[in-house]
């Protein structure tokens, strides 16, 4: 069914594969609920909802699509929510929230049926394709040096070296070093490994304890939150939530477009432009991100971090099976992955090696050409500055088209990289990110 042998993989590969994705993205089942409960979701709600989507999406990757990519609740897509939508336009809930993510999850179902979400796969140039990759990598590996410690807020520069005798960044230095270590001598599952040595010795030092027991059993409080389709609809017009729908439809579809191409790039996927059978992969987001609006939960996107799973050996579906069923036993152990998850030294080394895996993009982009390398260039250096993919993507896609009409190459731009030109720049300009 994974045509294992056509892949040149092993079960034992694909498993320790998704168990590795499934350690470095597992963070999500407790920030995302943290971060929607201020909206007042019940924890548990959004707990349980996560879980929800990113076994339907996750699933739908694996078995139809046959790739080993994870699909969960979008980082920054929640924080959207939780302060931008809910509270603002006239004070509506999160329920009415909540009818604006599944009208954009339904557009996003019909975009990704037609050929549309493919051509735009297309239209990107292959610089910034390059640059998204790369751009990628610098963020996530940002990301573990910053919730480690290891990098930490400065007053003078925005970001400093932090405190490198903290018993935190010693757990991940640690880890870091056992992780390469293992990689440099070609061990298979070298991250998952890493993550085993790194999670027993934050046990041993006390840095990691289960004083919440390991079983609790998953529950949905407020049942299913948007139960009627055309309700839906009628509270985006009736609360004139267009500007929303628009900007989760936008930001989704770049962020989840742009980083399954990154992980495509990364495991060799892509054939020239394309990439095969894609109109599967990019539905799975967007059957998730209407089905998790409907049990309580954020607009889902591709994870940046089955790249880990990637690196770990990982190149079929049943990588991401792996990870969908770890997801659903998860949701009778959540103290237990909580725990786990709640130590960033454990899964931050995977998050930093990945990274130094895709900056090696940055070799093919032409940098003797301005027009092509200034737009990569940007994508690099907004995507962990502005802690956002889809911010430095739209960066990239506006001035991509400038430099070239700048110079007179304006005709070697697809028409859609214009559309989305203008788009992404109403959005920045006016409308909430």
């Amino acid at each position: 069914m994974f045509k294992l042998q056509e892949n040149q993989t092993t079960v034992k590969t694909e498993i320790f594969a998704g168990m590795t994705t499934f350690f470095t993205m597992v963070y999500i089942i407790v920030v995302n609920p943290a971060i929607l409960s201020n909206t007042g979701i019940p924890f548990e709600q959004v707990f349980t909802a996560t879980i929800i989507a990113t076994a339907i999406g996750t699933l739908w990757m694996a078995l139809f699509a046959n790739y080993p990519i994870a699909i969960a609740p979008g980082m920054g897509l929640n924080a959207y929510f939780a302060f931008s939508v809910v509270g603002s336009h006239g004070g509506i809930d999160y329920v009415t929230a909540f009818s604006a993510v599944f009208v954009a999850g339904i557009i996003f179902v019909i975009l990704s049926l037609t050929a549309f979400r493919e051509k735009l796969i297309e239209a990107i140039p292959d610089n910034l394709k390059f640059g998204i990759s790369a751009g990628i990598g610098l963020f996530i590996a940002f990301v573990g040096l910053k919730n480690t410690g290891i990098i930490t807020s400065n007053p003078d520069n925005l970001v400093g070296l932090g405190n490198l005798h903290s018993p935190e960044v010693l757990l991940a230095l640690f880890g870091l070093a056992v992780s390469l270590v293992l990689m440099a001598l070609n061990v298979n599952g070298a991250l998952f490994f890493g993550m085993i040595i790194t999670t027993i010795a934050a046990f041993v030092t006390g840095q990691l304890s289960f004083d919440k027991g390991i079983f609790s059993l998953p529950s949905l409080p407020d049942g299913v939150i948007v139960a009627n389709p055309l309700e839906a609809f009628a509270d985006v017009f009736q609360h004139s939530l267009y500007a929303v729908v628009f900007s989760f439809l936008l930001v989704t579809i770049f962020d989840t477009t742009g980083t399954m191409i990154g992980v495509a790039e990364q495991a060799g996927f892509m054939r020239g432009k394309t990439l095969p059978n894609a109109k599967n992969a990019l539905l799975s987001d967007s059957i998730a991100t209407t089905i998790g609006s409907m049990v309580g939960t954020s607009p889902t996107t591709a994870y940046i971090e089955s790249t880990s799973g990637v690196a770990a050996g990982g190149k079929t579906g049943l990588t991401s099976l792996t990870v969908a069923v770890l997801f659903i036993l998860a949701s009778f152990l959540s103290p237990l992955v909580g725990a786990i998850s709640g130590v960033a030294a454990i899964t931050a080394p995977a998050l930093i090696i990945v990274g130094s895996l895709m900056i090696g993009h940055v070799a093919k982009i032409k940098w003797n050409e301005i027009d092509e390398a200034f737009p990569a260039f940007l994508v690099i250096l907004t995507m962990p500055l502005t802690s956002s993919i889809s911010t430095g993507i739209a960066l990239g896609f506006i001035s991509l088209p400038l430099m070239k009409v700048a110079k007179g190459k304006w005709r070697e731009v697809h028409p859609i990289v214009y559309i989305f030109a203008v788009l992404f720049f109403i959005q920045l300009a006016f409308l909430p990110h």
